[in-house]
C-alpha cells in the first residue's frame, strides 16, 4: 500500500515563502507523475504544479514565476517551493502520486492534505 506524508504547511505573510514537502512510500513499480492540488473554501479542487517521471513541470498560470516543484527520485519525495505568496494562495494542498504496480496496475494515491494560510 502506497501512502503519502505531507508537511511544510502552515501560516505565513502575504509575499512571504513556503516549502512543501511530499514523501511517497511503499511499492512503487514505475513513477509516473506526482504533484499538489489545492481547494480553498467553497472552491473546487485545483492543480497548482505536477512533475512526470522526466522532470517535465506543469504549473496553474496562477503560481507559474512563483511556485518551483522539484522531486527528489531516491527519495520518492517532491517539494513545492512557494514564493511571493498572496492571500489567494490559501487553501489545502493536497499531495498527489500517479504510479503503477508490478502488474501494469496504474493507481492514484492522496495526501491527507496540508494547510496554507496567507495573511494579508
Amino acid at each position: 500500500q502506497v501512502q503519502l506524508v505531507e508537511s511544510g504547511g502552515g501560516l505565513v505573510q502575504s509575499g512571504g515563502s513556503l516549502r512543501l514537502s511530499c514523501a511517497a512510500s511503499g511499492n512503487i513499480f514505475v513513477f509516473n507523475a506526482m504533484g499538489w492540488y489545492r481547494q480553498a473554501p467553497g472552491k473546487q479542487r485545483e492543480l497548482a504544479a505536477t512533475i512526470t517521471s522526466g522532470d517535465r513541470a506543469n504549473y496553474a498560470d496562477s503560481v507559474k514565476g512563483r511556485f518551483t516543484i522539484s522531486r527528489d527520485s531516491a527519495k520518492n519525495t517532491v517539494y513545492l517551493q512557494m514564493n511571493s505568496l498572496k492571500p489567494e494562495d490559501a487553501a489545502i494542498y493536497y499531495c498527489n502520486l500517479w504510479y503503477r504496480t508490478l502488474d501494469n496496475t496504474a493507481l492514484e494515491v492522496w495526501g491527507q492534505g496540508t494547510l496554507v494560510t496567507v495573511s494579508s
